[in-house]
């Protein structure tokens, strides 16, 4: 049996659903099941706050939906150049979703190089709205057109809006006191209250955001406003757009609650404040700034009433030396970072394994190796995790699946952390950092027990009967050592890198108490208890995909496009990477075709491959940008065509 995945063309065709015509020549309002938009623009146009202002609407409006943020790495690269051009795609529907979506249905370029930056993603008959004022001849000629594509006939498979975007707003903003340059700065408004039109967003939230944003200077706020409300009217009353789309709410996507739109680093941010007050904890982040990590800093500094103390050091060592010294001194200690820094931090983290201290290692991985590509997106900091350290330093290492899945798996790592005494890492990444979904705000009874009982006084009796306290003496379920703080009567022991003895904490040399110490170390991280990976098999299929991380999103969609094209596929998602879940090889075993998406050259294959002996087959992507669900679609069924 031959089956296809249909393209993006042909799925924004299935898009439509139902077309109402308005008495007495006003617009036709089309109704849509789903869209995906991109801003696109200079670095300086403001495409990330419009696209961040669109998705409020959109998520306050009930629809569900998925973002990819996506800018250049320099601070201000040259304007109007392909290196500088920044993008924000959205992808919203009245069912659920998973993916900021494969190519987007409209894209709103603000220049000659946004279009030809983006251009090639757009599918034909999608729409596009360029910013005329900017097709000069010296921007066409700075990314190398030769002519103008909105005249050489280059665009005539799409639906060409062409709207003097910079004229119009210096237009609208005539009766203010600005200058040329400071009206034009508000295009990206008249821009957004345009698509704002087209899409039926609501507009009083953008309007009150405006108004508090530039409170300190009223001028400026009331020229944004009225740029976004220009741009609102320019749809209505222009002939060019003559339909306007409809996306219904996804009421059936979400189960019942209190919802908000949430980034990975802002869900971060408040599963380690909730973890810390389910642990009754301080919450202590020792932080050096690194794209793109430095978001958790910036949120986590504004909750001193939380009893969150940040520290912004003066290097990624300083800052988790000072964080492993806040997890001795009893609180729940955090350092954030990327991959650079996490080579940096590799000697401490060794240290906070020795010392068995609960410590939170939060990576949101980038392009590498070295600097890499600081805003755009990997996973290939996993071997990094596992084995990243000299000797034999076993760490449990966690990964988010989602934007909102990063509270979830913050709670999770700090329970491993506090409940076996050992730093775990975190593994997000750039895309779910800086993505965005809906989030259902939990319940206080929904959250885990953290809590933490200190050590309070002798733990062991010697031969002749005196009391003591042993520093090493072990829960014998959990291996973890006690957690005294420090100035605790009577608890006094040794710290340092150095090998300790088991039971006592004296400093040993002895091979054989080492050989034991690092095995039981080893022991301590294999017997976490971690639940049993799912898996998604409905119809008894052969071939499974798994995944880890931020794939799950590309990955289920794929595996829902398969399914409904009538193959047979199953589907299971590892967020606990060490250990792995007890019954991973007997779900491995019970398939023909093991497939692992990655984004980076098979680091999660190599280990499968290494501990089960599966023959597992990697599918990679090392580009800096997140699946496409067509892409691994195809990619799935040629593993089950095999």
């Amino acid at each position: 049996m031959t089956s296809q995945v249909s393209s993006p063309a042909e799925q924004a065709d299935e898009n439509a659903e139902d077309e109402q015509r308005r008495p007495g020549g006003a617009k036709d309002v089309r109704r849509l099941n789903r869209v995906i938009i991109r801003f696109a623009g200079d670095s300086g146009d403001g495409m990330q706050l419009t696209g961040d202002r669109f998705t409020s609407e959109t998520a306050s409006f009930g629809n569900d939906l998925s973002t990819l943020p996506n800018f250049p790495a320099e601070i201000r690269a040259p304007a109007g150049t392909l290196p500088g051009v920044s993008s924000f795609q959205l992808h919203f529907a009245d069912h659920d979703i998973l993916t900021p979506g494969d190519a987007p249905n409209v894209l709103v370029a603000m220049n000659p190089a946004a279009l030809k930056a983006n251009i090639g993603d757009v599918p034909r008959g999608a729409e596009i709205i360029v910013n005329t004022d900017e097709f000069t001849k010296r921007a066409l000629q700075k990314v190398g057109y030769a002519g103008s594509p909105l005249e050489d006939g280059s665009l005539d498979g799409y639906h060409l809006h062409p709207v003097p975007l910079t004229t119009l707003t210096v237009e609208a903003l005539k009766e203010f006191d600005l200058s040329r340059k400071e009206a034009e700065r508000s295009k990206n408004m008249f821009a957004l209250g345009l698509l704002s039109w087209m899409y039926h967003r609501p507009t009083e939230a953008t309007e009150k955001f405006l108004t508090t944003k530039f409170a300190k200077k009223p001028d400026i706020a009331a020229a944004n406003v009225a740029a976004f409300r220009a741009g609102w009217n320019f749809g209505e009353t222009t002939e060019d757009f003559a339909v306007s789309y409809e996306v219904a709410p996804a009421a059936r996507a979400f189960p019942p609650g209190v919802y908000r739109n949430i980034s990975g680093n802002l869900a971060l941010a408040y599963g380690l404040i909730a973890a810390s007050r389910q642990a009754d904890l301080p919450l202590f982040l020792g932080s050096y700034p690194i794209t793109p990590a430095s978001d958790i800093l910036h949120e986590l500094s504004k909750h001193k009433n939380f009893g969150v103390r940040t520290f912004q050091a003066e290097d990624e060592i300083a800052g988790i030396g000072a964080a492993l010294g806040a997890a001795f001194g009893g609180s729940l200690a955090v350092t954030t970072t990327s991959g650079p820094g996490v080579a940096l931090k590799s000697e401490t983290i060794g240290l906070a394994v020795s010392l068995e201290l609960p410590l939170l290692v939060i990576d949101i991985q980038r392009g590498g190796p070295s600097t890499g590509l600081p805003t755009k997106t990997e996973q290939a900091d996993l071997l990094q995790a596992m084995y990243g350290r000299n000797g034999e330093a076993p760490v449990p290492v966690v990964a988010p699946r989602t934007p909102a899945d990063c509270f979830d798996a913050a709670l999770e790592a700090a329970r491993i952390a506090v409940t076996y005494r050992t730093p775990v890492f975190l593994l997000s990444d750039g895309y779910l950092a800086n993505g965005s979904e809906p989030w259902r705000i939990p319940d206080l009874d929904e959250l885990p027990d953290l809590q933490v009982q200190f050590a309070q006084g002798p733990n062991h009796t010697l031969e002749d009967g005196t009391e003591v306290f042993w520093p090493y003496k072990r829960d014998p379920h959990t291996l973890a050592r006690p957690w005294a703080v420090p100035g605790t009567p009577g608890l006094e022991h040794r710290i340092g890198g150095i090998e300790k003895q088991d039971g006592t904490g004296n400093i040993s040399y002895e091979p054989a108490n080492h050989d034991l110490m690092v095995r039981t170390r080893q022991a301590k991280v294999d017997g976490i208890e971690v639940p049993d990976v799912e898996v998604d098999d409905p119809d008894g299929a052969r071939t499974l995909v798994l995944g880890w991380g931020s794939t799950y999103g590309p990955v289920t969609a794929a595996v829902r496009r398969l399914r409904a094209a009538g193959e047979s596929i199953a589907q299971a998602h590892l967020r606990h990477l060490n250990p792995f879940p007890a019954n991973l090889g007997e779900v491995l075993e019970g398939y023909d075709k093991v497939v692992v998406p990655e984004m980076n050259l098979g680091q999660l294959a190599t280990l499968i491959r290494a501990k089960y002996l599966v023959d597992a087959r990697s599918f990679n992507q090392v580009n800096g940008m997140p699946f496409k669900a067509e892409q691994l679609a195809t990619a799935l069924k040629e593993a089950i065509d095999d």
